[in-house]
């Protein structure tokens, strides 16, 4: 047994629950609610998608951007019927909030975090749209980021489908009713999994974090995600001329990819990558890949490498570029 997967024993059984049955993790996220007549008409000009025509009930995944077109923030953002909610990483609330207000002058905008105010899990694997079914007994949302709030025996709770490789949700309850949505996801068959194993799908898949894979100092074309997170056809926004300068450009000097590794030592984040003895990119969040056999990692590699079967090195050994996601 390699080293990396020595240290990936202990969730082994985890992982392969979100895969390939159903798992649910607990995890902390950031939400901001903005209510308010003007609220989709503003925030449409503070991020990268289409905000205007999102009705109720959909979302999209979108990035907040600086007047320079750097990367302050990024996640989902949902429209419910009288509100619109940001979902992202922990720990974001202060910074958005503070660059949200920056540019709420007149409008009828109210901004408020509720983070603290929910208990949130991920619920994934190939099970999992049956015990949503099941357990709040409600219609399963189909599409990506397609959402929905049900009554269960007096408790509200929201579902997100999100899809990690499989069908997978969001799913959150009023922090008080933490207990009671475990205890039923647990007796409807989902087996309650390790932030590592969740880790380890993700990179998988290729989805990046604000504050590992996604900094300030990041443009968003970088991240790879064109298709999911930026609407090149709605006009004016803040950053939208970087944006739109880089799309006519036709390409970022960097791009975010997955990088397999031969060797059996999973690498540091921030590990150098380097072809011809020359630096081309770095780490930024690494695992051992169950579906690899081998460690995998998010990484940012310069254009011209940025492609499947490039060769590189590492502190760890010799990697190659894989096409993320993994099927």
């Amino acid at each position: 047994m390699s080293d990396a997967r020595q240290e990936a024993a202990a969730w082994l059984d985890d992982y392969f629950a979100l895969s390939g049955d159903a798992g649910f993790v607990p995890l902390a996220r950031t939400r901001i609610e903005i209510a308010g007549a003007d609220r989709a008409s503003w925030l449409h000009n503070l991020c990268t998608n289409e905000i205007k025509k999102l009705a109720p009930g959909h979302g999209c995944e979108a990035f907040f951007t600086t007047v320079q077109g750097k990367t302050l923030g990024h996640g989902f953002i949902f429209a419910e019927a009288d509100m619109l909610v940001i979902d992202t990483v922990a720990g974001q609330g202060e910074t958005l909030l503070k660059h949200l207000d920056r540019y709420l002058v007149c409008e009828q905008v109210t901004l408020t975090e509720s983070s603290g105010d929910g208990f949130e899990v991920v619920l994934a694997g190939p099970k999992s749209a049956a015990i949503v079914a099941d357990v709040f007994r409600t219609a399963v949302p189909t599409e990506r980021l397609a959402h929905s709030e049900v009554d269960v025996d007096g408790k509200a709770i929201r579902i997100h489908r999100v899809d990690l490789g499989t069908a997978s949700f969001l799913v959150e309850v009023p922090r008080v009713d933490g207990p009671w949505l475990a205890s039923q996801l647990h007796a409807a068959g989902a087996r309650q999994c390790s932030l590592e194993a969740l880790d380890a799908l993700r990179i998988e898949q290729g989805f990046p974090l604000f504050g590992r894979d996604i900094t300030d100092k990041n443009l968003p074309q970088e991240l790879a995600r064109d298709e999911l997170a930026i609407s090149f056809v709605k006009g004016c926004y803040l950053g939208q001329e970087t944006v739109a300068r880089i799309d006519a450009l036709g390409h970022v000097n960097k791009l975010l990819v997955g990088v397999q590794f031969d060797g059996p030592e999973i690498p540091a984040d921030g590990a150098e990558l380097q072809a011809e003895g020359q630096p081309v990119g770095a780490v930024t969040s690494a695992t051992y890949s169950p579906r690899l056999e081998r460690p995998l990692a998010l990484a940012y590699v310069r254009h011209g490498l940025a492609k499947p079967e490039a060769k590189l090195a590492s502190p760890v050994g010799s990697a190659e570029v894989v096409r993320l996601p993994l099927l």
